[in-house]
């Protein structure tokens, strides 16, 4: 094969034509000038970010018979063996295929002979995340005390999954995600050696397509040159090749969404499919462009920051006039769960038309009967458990969870939301008549009502303590939700009550369990709000919640242990029923 791709033929030879990685280019060539090279480098980040190139760069300089401050010089008989592949000095490795430990012991014995030829003996171990545990610990000792001769640079790009006891021995760079400027700089710098051409948005689109990679651009932009041998690249052909779509087709689009010109809009989504468009990609792309437009509509004079030609800019600069930041971040808020969605979806085309649709028809996006309405949500939250609210039961996943958007701060609509579509596939008497018409008296209770009614008496440390005695039948009574987490821990009576005044229930918690969803349930203020709503439904008195945080991790009492605390808990309260009457 006599053709190379773009990204292997340009490989920088020299720390100065690595871009975007400036710290580390610069420290390297401070530790090299002044002879102070480490033995082992740990080289993170993202792909096509200049990590293999860094550590091949180290390998030639390190072997080199005339280096120069800006590195190898690429001339002598050892540059030219490292740089082909041939060179017994620089042994590259790939984790992800050689990463257990019988690899690691062949390094290990291998370091014990010192090069031939040359000064160093280099190993470059690529995706070292992927090494085995075994492979860890076989590799530890020897990178921690190398012969002198021998040096390991490790490239990862994720290099949490290193252990710390690895890590701690390398020196660690961490290799920046490289701007778009900066890549289509570069690009022209190759396209000129190359003795192509290409327009300047052409460079900038296939820059942010590359995502901060630099080899994700080259490969792009050597595919792009193959289709237009000869001629300049432009965007037009860029957009082509790639499989993207004009910035006027999102234009035509987002006026389609606000005009409701829903005819408009599928011909557009038609016109995209039968071009062979990606909808991933569209998806992207219109969250893009209204991105763009809202910053416009802030800050005008970032345009020419903007990836997008001044003729386009001024165009959404003018639409932009005609909305505002609310409506805008609204648009942007929909798109970019519809990029999530999108990607998930078994039909793709359904998942855009109806994001498009409640675009259009912001009401089409809530159940029936369902308020969108700010002064509305605020007036729900005062129906009474018992009113003629709509079923849990018949409602769906969706409709669950745009109902416990109208009544609960978002970080709790989330948790319930979890909640609920686990239930509905575990819990087995969710589908019992009796047991759903349970569910809607007290869901009522528990996510309408945000504050302890103040129609019971409050209890006292006697009710308490009941409480705490009949847990588990009180918890068979709660809806789903909260017999989920209810279940899951122990209670006790508060000890700093006053004789005859109100008690506290505590849950208790434990500290093993920090994380876990339960524990994150019940550290909820609201949540503990919530679930001492429905238990003083139940026992009719009114009940505060409180936590106790432990050591240990929580294990069920064994039979001894809860006939212990039934005689504590009935001697309590005899005692307290004398001092009450005393």
């Amino acid at each position: 094969m006599s053709y190379l791709a773009l990204y292997r033929k340009f490989r920088p030879d020299s720390f100065d034509e690595v871009k975007g990685q400036e710290h580390v280019v610069t420290t390297l060539k401070n530790q090299i000038a002044h002879n102070r090279v480490g033995h082992a480098y740990l080289l993170c980040g993202t792909r096509g970010t200049g990590k293999t190139t860094i550590a091949k760069l180290i390998a030639k300089t390190m072997n080199c018979e005339n280096p120069t401050e800006n590195g190898p010089c690429g001339v002598c008989e050892s540059c030219k063996a490292i740089a082909d592949g041939s060179s017994l000095n620089v042994v590259e490795i790939d984790a992800a295929t050689h990463n257990g430990v019988d690899n690691i012991r062949q390094i290990n014995e291998a370091v014990q002979y010192a090069p031939a030829q040359g000064k160093y003996l280099v190993y470059i171990i690529d995706e070292a995340h992927q090494l085995s545990k075994g492979a860890y610990n076989a590799l530890l000792k020897t990178l921690e005390e190398p012969p002198e001769y021998v040096m390991f640079i490790l490239a990862t790009t994720d290099d949490s999954s290193l252990p710390v006891t690895l890590r701690s021995r390398c020196q660690r760079f961490d290799f920046h995600r490289i701007s778009v400027e900066t890549i289509a700089d570069r690009m022209e710098e190759i396209l000129a050696r190359e003795g192509e051409s290409a327009t300047r948005d052409a460079l900038m689109y296939i820059a942010r397509l590359a995502d901060g990679s630099m080899r994700d651009a080259l490969s792009i932009l050597d595919e792009c040159l193959s289709v237009n041998i000869g001629k300049e690249l432009n965007r037009e052909s860029v957009l082509k090749i790639v499989g993207a779509v004009a910035v006027d087709v999102y234009i035509r689009m987002f006026r389609a969404i606000v005009n409701k010109n829903a005819e408009e809009a599928l011909d557009i989504i038609n016109e995209t499919i039968w071009d062979g468009k990606d909808l991933t990609k569209f998806s992207d792309d219109l969250a893009w462009f209204v991105r763009n437009m809202l910053f416009l509509k802030i800050s005008p004079g970032i345009k020419d920051e903007l990836d997008m030609t001044s003729e386009n800019a001024d165009e959404l600069l003018a639409m932009a006039e005609n909305y505002s930041v609310e409506e805008l971040a609204g648009y942007l808020n929909t798109l970019q769960l519809l990029c999530s969605e999108i990607r998930k979806s078994s039909v793709k085309r359904i998942t855009l038309e109806m994001t498009i649709i409640k675009m259009m028809y912001p009401s089409a996006a809530a159940p029936q009967g369902v308020s969108t309405n700010v002064t509305d949500m605020d007036s729900a939250a005062d129906v009474a458990p018992g009113s003629n609210a709509k079923n849990f039961s018949g409602l769906t996943d969706r409709e669950v969870e745009a109902l416990v958007d109208a009544k609960v701060d978002r970080e709790l609509e989330r948790r319930i939301g979890e909640a609920l579509r686990t239930i509905k596939l575990l819990d087995q008497d969710f589908s019992n008549a009796g047991a759903a018409q349970q569910y809607d008296d007290s869901q009522q209770s528990d996510i309408v009502v945000e504050n302890i009614k103040n129609d019971f008496p409050e209890a006292v440390q006697s009710d308490i303590m009941q409480l705490a005695k009949d847990w588990k039948d009180i918890v068979a009574k709660l809806n789903p939700i909260h017999r989920r987490y209810a279940r899951a821990v122990d209670v006790e009576p508060s000890n700093d009550y006053e004789v005859n005044g109100p008690a506290r229930l505590n849950v208790i918690l434990y500290d093993a369990n920090n994380g876990k969803i339960t524990n994150t349930f019940f550290e909820n203020e609201k949540n503990r709000e919530f679930l001492a709503e429905a238990i003083s439904e139940i026992i009719k008195k009114k009940v505060e919640l409180g936590i106790i945080v432990r050591k240990g991790v929580r294990t069920d009492l064994d039979k001894t242990s809860r006939a212990i605390n039934r005689i504590k808990f009935n001697v309590t309260v005899i005692e307290s029923e004398e001092e009450r009457n005393g």
